[in-house]
């Protein structure tokens, strides 16, 4: 009968007892109609119909049959089928039929024993149905001659209680009882003498009575020959012989040997041996030699079929006179049968959260053996997850002791050993392949800690960038991972709404261009959430990094090209070759290669003049200065950043040739240089002229603004700029758009024949060389002397006043 497999809880098992202490006992007659009443079994439980359906009541047997049957709607137990005393417990006085009612949620056990009554179903049965006895004539009174006797299936009162014969006569009764030994025996006696001459033979039947009600009989026919004198009948050397024989001894094994003596002589004398069994013990395993009295086996024993056989042997001399031993073969057990493992309940798959504890699989065994080779012990080969422990009798728990992880082992199969004590032992093995199931206890794990991603601005929008990706350990369901935008970020943390995630995928994508100049990089961070319930969710970081388009031309910063008309750069046509005219600056907003600058002169009123540094901008002479070249010279530099394809710009600049100008550098004046007076060229008293009134002018303004400042002049050569240059210079210094400034200085000699300028290196690295300049504007055609202004005259706190020392006054020879 196939047992419903369930999970079987350890509360269960802590808050109810696994059994009674004491069986519930319950009687029943043998041969019983089936579906009659043997008991209120739920009643006696102390249980409702209700909770017999509710837990799936059922019987279960040790050995798997199902003698009787339990209603679970009345809760009775009846006869299930045809019950045999004599076929279930042989000749056992008592005849027990155990089993368990087995309860589940939680699991309960009810230990039943029905006791089966022996009824008068069996008549007394003698194994010969003819006996016939040669009797000498000689034959005292009281000589016994014995029969076998009648064998009873039915046990108690319904055994053999009497023998008679019949019909009645007077020379022969009937004596029957019990040996010492425990054995019964059944003998006629002789009553009077014979008288073979008066009557040759005689016959009358030996009945067997049971004490059942009504009584049963059975009846043999005895026939006596009356024979002449021999007068010494066989006698064995032992009334019963007892042998051990091991039951898996092959065919044809000589168990023992039965012996017989008469002391007659001649065919009187002569022996001879029948063999007969006892009657129900089925077909005869055994053979007797007539003449040696040698007990042979015809077939294997089997000690779980019969631990004992019981032979009758007759020995018979030739004169007609027997006599009848006992042979009690006592069959040993060998340890040929293995354990068997029966199982009733049995729970797969189990969850990966059940608790330690928990009954996975109940269990019985047996073995058929008897003795040591009947003692069993189970193992549980795995002993890390599962443990066997003892239920009831011989049942087993196969439980859990820790907690279950089906990520780490889905699926455990386990292997119980029943072994016996038997030497050697044998064992047996059953197989339970325990599946897990899985439970949502893994969240999502990306295969990264974080992502970096890289966009190209101005890309097409809904462009891929990259795609995250989670595993989750987990199976079904529970693992399906979606992924999403997580709704909140983090503080500080610039959120970007032109990202998207694609749920199934995980694919990143971009929605709209971006401009690198604006973002250039955000951070947005990505959920991955399985379908279990409840979900379990990771986080992860994707960086967003925008490269960098070449999408800016450089912008020129110096000179400034907003349509003003640009300055012009003062060049002396002494200077040398490499002579530093100016600085390009221009920046790009770009990044990278894309925002590195390179210089190049595109055009120029004389190109072979004008060199520009390819990296620094610089724009310097490539050869002296001759009186060939133009005095005012155009130039057009070319800025060209390093994208691809590259962005350019240009940036317009002009520069004066001043032709009066010496190398040579003059003392300042002082009274004794004073004195030596010279003659100058009237190039030379104009252009000094034209500075004197510019001194005027702007001395003249300096002195409205500051009204209180003396004013000193000194004499010298010297002629300095005026406040308004000044505070132009000091903006310009501020704005830091160039990389250096020049300044000029222009002295005069008395002592000297030629009137001659001379041309000072740079003195303010901070300073345009135009703001130096006075007078000069983009179309001016003259030639003019610069005036020089130091650095710190410039500064903020000497802005709008000059001292008294920084003025000097022009003096002519």
């Amino acid at each position: 009968m196939a047992l419903a497999r369930q999970v079987l809880c350890l509360s269960a098992f802590l808050s109810l007892p696994l059994a009674r202490a004491e069986p519930i006992r319950y009687s029943v007659a043998e041969e019983a109609e089936s579906g009659s009443l043997v008991g209120k079994l739920a009643e006696d439980a102390g249980l409702t119909p209700a909770q017999l359906s509710a837990r799936r009541a059922r019987l279960v047997s040790e050995d798997g049959r199902q003698h009787f049957r339990f209603e679970r709607a009345s809760g009775r137990l009846v006869v299930a089928g045809r019950l045999d005393r004599e076929e279930l417990c042989g000749q056992s006085a008592t005849c027990m039929l155990p089993f368990e009612l087995l309860l589940s949620s939680p699991l309960q056990f009810f230990r039943v024993e029905v006791a089966l009554e022996d009824i008068n179903d069996h008549s007394p049965i003698f194994r010969e149905d003819r006996v016939t006895f040669d009797i000498p004539e000689t034959s005292d009174p009281g000589s016994r001659f014995p029969l076998e006797v009648a064998r009873d299936l039915d046990i108690g009162s319904n055994t053999v209680q009497e023998y008679k014969i019949a019909p009645e006569n007077e020379y022969f009764s009937v004596s029957y009882g019990t040996h010492i030994t425990g054995k019964k025996y059944l003998e006629l006696v002789l009553e009077k003498p014979l008288d073979r001459e008066e009557k040759a033979e005689m016959g009358f039947s030996v009945t067997a009575m049971d004490g059942g009600s009504p009584p049963r009989s059975g009846s043999t026919q005895v026939k006596i020959l009356i024979m002449d004198v021999n007068d010494n009948p066989p006698i064995f050397t032992q009334e019963v012989y007892i042998a051990k024989f091991l039951e898996n001894m092959p065919e044809g094994s000589v168990v023992l040997t039965v012996l017989a003596t008469d002391p007659d002589a001649g065919v009187n004398g002569d022996i001879s041996y029948q063999l007969s069994q006892v009657v129900g013990d089925g077909e005869t395993a055994f053979v007797i030699d007539a003449k040696s009295g040698e007990i042979k086996l015809t077939k294997p024993l089997d000690f779980e079929a019969a631990d004992s056989h019981e032979l009758t042997v007759r020995a018979r001399d030739g004169g007609g006179l027997s006599a009848i031993c006992k042979v009690l073969v006592e069959v040993v057990d060998v340890n040929d049968n293995a354990p068997e493992l029966v199982v009733s309940s049995f729970s797969s798959p189990l969850p990966e959260n059940t608790v330690p504890g928990t009954v996975v699989a109940l269990f019985t065994v047996r073995d058929r053996d008897s003795g040591a080779n009947g003692k069993i012990s189970c193992a549980l080969e795995d002993q890390l997850s599962f443990s066997l422990r003892p239920a009831y009798k011989n049942y087993y728990e196969l439980v859990t002791v820790s907690a279950l992880d089906r990520e780490e082992t889905p699926q455990y199969i386990l292997s119980v050993t029943a072994a016996d004590a038997g030497s050697p032992p044998l064992t047996s093995t059953q197989t339970f392949t325990v599946d897990i199931s899985d439970v949502n206890d893994n969240a999502p794990v990306f295969n990264q800690t974080s992502y970096s991603m890289y966009v190209r601005e101005n890309s097409v929008p809904t462009v891929f960038v990259g795609a995250v990706s989670a595993a989750d350990a987990d199976v079904g369901l529970n693992a399906k991972v979606t992924y999403s935008l997580a709704p909140e970020q983090g503080a500080g943390r610039a959120w970007c709404s032109c990202i998207s995630v694609d749920s199934e995928k995980g694919h990143v994508f971009v929605l709209r261009p971006l401009d690198y100049e604006h973002l250039r990089q955000t951070e947005v961070t990505v959920s991955a959430s399985d379908a279990g319930s409840p979900p379990l969710r990771a986080n992860v970081t994707v960086r967003l990094v925008v490269l960098d388009e070449n999408d800016n031309a450089p912008l020129v910063l110096y000179p400034a090209q907003d349509g003003s008309p640009a300055s012009s750069e003062l060049v002396p046509v002494s200077a040398e070759a490499g002579y530093l005219i100016s600085k390009v600056v221009a920046v790009d907003a770009d990044s990278g290669q894309n925002s590195w600058l390179s210089y190049q002169l595109l055009r120029a009123t004389d190109p072979g003049l004008f060199s520009v540094g390819l990296q620094s901008g610089e724009v310097r002479l490539r050869r002296p200065v001759t009186e060939r070249d133009s005095v005012k010279q155009k130039l057009v530099v070319l800025v060209r950043d390093n994208g691809k394809p590259p962005l350019s710009a240009t940036a317009a600049l002009s520069a004066l040739l001043l032709k009066d100008f010496s190398d040579v550098r003059l003392p300042h004046s002082s009274p004794a240089t004073e004195d030596q007076g010279g003659s100058l060229t009237t190039y030379l008293i104009i252009s000094l002229v034209f500075v004197s009134l510019l001194f005027l002018i702007s001395t003249a303004v300096l002195v409205a603004r500051k009204a209180c400042r003396r004013k000193e002049l000194k004499a010298g050569p010297v002629l300095y700029a005026a406040d308004t240059l000044q505070s132009g210079l000091a903006d310009a210094a501020a704005a830091g758009t160039l990389p250096r400034a020049y300044c000029y200085e222009i002295s005069l000699t008395t002592g000297s024949g030629n009137s001659e300028f001379k041309f000072l290196k740079p003195i303010l690295p901070s300073l345009p060389p135009q703001h130096c300049a006075v007078g000069q504007g983009p179309d001016d055609e003259q030639d003019f002397p610069s005036v020089p202004v130091s650095t710190e005259d410039m500064a903020p706190g000497n802005a709008g006043a000059l001292s008294a020392g920084q003025f000097n006054a022009l003096s002519f020879n």
